[in-house]
């Protein structure tokens, strides 16, 4: 198994999982895409099971049975080993201590956010932090269900930190909005169009030099 595998991003997911119970792949898929939209959107049946057997081979997981539901075929059973735990403690160490700069498609679009023009831009931010509200007020609903039932803070420590990271970028949507209605946040004047060179297909003769 490539050890590239081994460098998936869902890999602590996956260990993370486990420490919680033993589990099969099939029920490791639905839990991640339940718990995360961006496991929901990019993770696959095929990624999964490829991390599982790179797991396994790695002593990070030992199958630990089989398990059958229903008609359903039987499904093996997997659990975190002891060298499994002390790899998932290394990673979520590390990562919990070095700030790592995470690239989003937002981030790439704010970088041009001036193609947009004044009015163009305030229109595309309003309704950017008009969803960004919307989605956030759904997970505070859904938070603070969860915490009235008895899960623990901890368990659902991630829902929170994603929620201060929504308040935060829609607070600061706000601002910039307030920077383009008065004019601090003042758009260059346009740069005017490239001419076409003279040998472009249309383009007018050079005069001949008699001709002058």
């Amino acid at each position: 198994m490539p050890r590239r595998v081994l460098d998936n991003p869902i890999v602590p997911a996956v260990l993370g999982l486990l420490l919680e119970r033993p589990s099969h792949p099939h029920r490791m898929l639905s839990e991640l895409r339940q718990r995360s939209e961006h496991h929901a959107a990019v993770v696959t049946r095929g990624t999964l099971y490829n991390t599982v057997a790179a797991l396994a081979e790695a002593g990070w997981v030992a199958a630990q049975g089989r398990e059958r539901s229903g008609n359903r075929p039987e499904r093996t059973v997997y659990a975190l080993t002891e060298a499994g735990h002390e790899e998932l403690v290394r990673r979520l160490d590390g990562q919990i201590r070095n700030p790592e700069r995470d690239f989003s498609p937002f981030l790439g679009a704010v970088t041009y956010l001036g193609a947009l023009g004044p009015n163009g831009a305030l229109e595309a931010l309003a309704e950017r932090v008009r969803r960004l509200r919307q989605r956030t007020a759904g997970d505070e609903e859904r938070l603070a269900a969860a915490l009235a039932t008895g899960v623990p803070r901890l368990h659902v420590i991630e829902a929170e930190y994603a929620l201060c990271l929504a308040r935060a970028e829609a607070a600061w949507i706000d601002a910039v909005m307030a920077d383009i209605r008065s004019g601090s946040l003042a758009w260059p004047a346009p740069v005017a169009a490239p001419t076409a060179p003279d040998s472009a297909p249309g383009a007018a003769p050079h005069p001949h030099p008699h001709e002058r």
